[in-house]
């Protein structure tokens, strides 16, 4: 029987480069069900993240001192990556989901 858990996925300040995110580890899937993007700067920004290398979320804008929601059901396999980036190392990432082993 499949365990199911809940977890953050990432939590992390955003790169200014494609930067990997989380690896779906082995004998593992995973399904990403909330990103949350916060731009803590009095500036916008913008934003990227891909799932295996396919575009999620391309250059979207994110205004100064704001968060912006997405839910999701994405499902990803064994080594299957989330990568991403920002126009600003203020922008930051928090990625929730469940792995099933």
């Amino acid at each position: 029987m499949a365990t199911v858990t809940s977890k953050t996925l990432a939590r992390t300040a955003a790169a200014t480069s494609s930067t990997t995110l989380y690896t779906v580890p082995a004998s593992t899937t995973a399904v990403v069900t909330d990103i949350q993007v916060c731009n803590s700067a009095a500036n916008a920004a913008t934003f990227t993240i891909t799932l295996d290398g396919v575009d999620l979320i391309k250059t979207a804008a994110i205004a100064a001192n704001s968060t912006a929601s997405f839910e999701l059901k994405q499902v990803l396999t064994t080594t299957k990556i989330i990568a991403g980036l920002a126009s600003a190392i203020t922008v930051s990432f928090h990625i929730s989901g469940v792995e099933i082993v």
